[in-house]
């Protein structure tokens, strides 16, 4: 209880005021802080244990295409770390992920989400403190004058005024962990909330990666494309010549327009889709679309070695698991809830003020008044509502708990669905290369053959298609090996790791 501060009042009646305000409210703050814990009737959480093949298969050694074998490179360092896109030594990916952590909108978003979480923590803990109330009140009332001994008692003066100053005081002992569990719910799911955080960046970053690997192979396309339209229009001029000199008919040079216009579509589409990558990168760094642009240059970036480690790791280095199994914390607690419902519950009150009917008097020693007790409460019938709840949450954790072991499994698949295909994509390169040479020599026999005169301008055609066809393939296969790299480091978890998480006192610690 402290002075109201709004009136006068004597230095006695300060002193009043002042050592009662702290006798309330220090004696029942210091009740939560005394040592006193009551019993936890909560389950206690064990983390379920998921069993993890020993290696992954795709990490064994391999056959290639030529009789060797073929086995995934360890490189010395041992781990993805931090910035995971800088493995590709890529300048301007490197800034446009740098871009992308700071203006990215579904990081913001979960940033709030998650600081959202961290208040709710703070919510729960406010239940281990007792609840202070003051509230002034002042009334003027006037007595009946037709009741006999009463009116007799109070003819002099049937108007009266009434000035009250009470402090009421409420505390609830967390006897059976109630709150402890409560706090625990929610410094768990603010847990869940940081690790999909992450996970949204990992997502947010490896998108960005893959598009930007399928720009760079859009702009591959076009520079073939136009390289295509070049020599096809230099056979188109050479055709049309010579069949103004009566070397060739209008069949080959229909054929050779057919070619060129070919190519000449083909760079079109590749704008297109080129336009689209781009403005989606521009969506994940946060810019207009309308005023965003990457400059052109064809991919060159070779596929870098990846360091794996072994299937157990992935259960700390994955946000997506570290989400799930800190679900499985919370249903747990939730429990834990739940079942102190079973048990009494005791709730300490008390109020102290001053009420008196005269202002001068208001806060003068005479006028004080208080009280204080407790009182103990159970459900003795409730119609099956605390059991059925309970089983509630109960098939909730198990749910929880299935949910887990399939994100699990889920990351192993996906691992090992990164890894065969950039072992196979490896090898398909190193056959598509050999393909393409051999359609390389063959364009260039049929070409020698036609401006020579021995073959008609239909095998120069048929080799150019097949040709740029062939390298069309090469360029995809780059692509497709690019983003599955991007795909085994988002499997991997980017180089998160489960210690980066924030613990439940951190997450409950209150914020500068």
């Amino acid at each position: 209880m402290i002075n109201s501060g709004r009136y006068p009042a004597s230095h006695s009646a300060s002193r009043q005021i002042s050592r009662g305000s702290r006798l309330v409210s220090l004696s029942l703050l210091l009740l939560p802080l005394s040592g006193f814990t009551g019993c936890n009737v909560g389950p206690k959480y064990l983390r379920p244990v998921v069993p993890a093949p020993p290696a992954f298969k795709e990490l064994g050694t391999q056959q290639a295409a030529d009789g060797s074998t073929w086995k995934p490179a360890q490189p010395q360092d041992g781990a993805l770390r931090g910035k995971w896109w800088e493995i590709y030594q890529e300048p301007e990916l490197n800034a446009l992920e740098d871009n992308l952590n700071v203006s990215n909108q579904n990081i913001a978003q979960s940033y709030d989400n998650f600081t959202a979480a961290r208040a709710q923590v703070q919510q729960a803990r406010s239940n281990y403190y007792p609840t202070i109330r003051v509230g002034a009140s002042y009334s003027r009332n006037r007595s009946s004058q037709s009741q006999g001994a009463a009116s007799s008692l109070s003819s002099a003066n049937p108007n009266s005024n009434v000035f009250d100053l009470p402090f009421d005081v409420s505390w609830e002992p967390d006897l059976w962990g109630r709150v402890r569990n409560t706090v625990h719910q929610f410094s768990r799911a603010a847990q869940v909330s940081a690790a999909d955080l992450e996970n949204v960046k990992l997502t947010e970053q490896a998108n960005l990666a893959v598009f930007y690997f399928q720009l760079r192979g859009q702009d591959a396309l076009e520079d073939l494309y136009q390289k295509t339209v070049e020599v096809d229009q230099k056979a188109l001029d050479l055709t049309r010549v010579r069949y103004k000199s009566g070397l060739d008919n209008d069949e080959a040079v229909a054929q050779a327009e057919i070619a060129l216009e070919s190519a000449t579509a083909a760079a079109t589409n590749a704008e297109i889709a080129r336009a689209q990558y781009e403005h989606a990168i521009a969506l994940l760094v946060g810019e207009p679309a309308s005023t965003f642009s990457v400059p052109v240059r064809a991919l060159t970036t070779q596929a870098p070695d990846i360091p794996v480690g072994v299937p157990s790791e992935l259960l700390e280095r994955r946000p997506d698991i570290a989400a799930a199994e800190r679900t499985m914390a919370e249903a747990n607690a939730l429990i834990g809830v739940q079942k102190a419902s079973y048990y009494p519950t005791l709730n300490i009150t008390g109020t102290a003020g001053f009420e008196a009917s005269k202002f001068s008097k208001w806060t003068a020693s005479p006028s004080r008044y208080w009280s204080v007790g407790p009182t103990a409460s159970e459900s003795i019938f409730d119609g099956g509502l605390r059991k059925s709840t309970m089983t509630q949450y109960t098939a909730l954790y198990n749910a929880d708990v299935a949910g887990y072991k399939q994100t699990v499994l889920v990351a192993f698949q996906q691992t090992e669905d990164s890894l065969a295909s950039l072992r196979l994509l490896t090898r398909q390169i190193e056959q598509q290369e050999e393909t393409v040479a051999s359609a390389q020599r063959y364009f260039d026999v049929a070409a020698a053959r036609y401006t020579t005169g021995l073959d008609p301008y239909l095998n120069v055609f048929t080799a150019q298609a097949t040709l740029l066809a062939n390298q069309q393939t090469m360029i995809t296969l780059r692509m497709q090996q690019m983003t599955s790299s991007v795909q085994l480091v988002e499997a991997l978890g980017g180089g998160w790791n489960m210690n980066q998480l924030p613990s439940e006192h951190e997450v409950a610690a209150k914020r500068p």
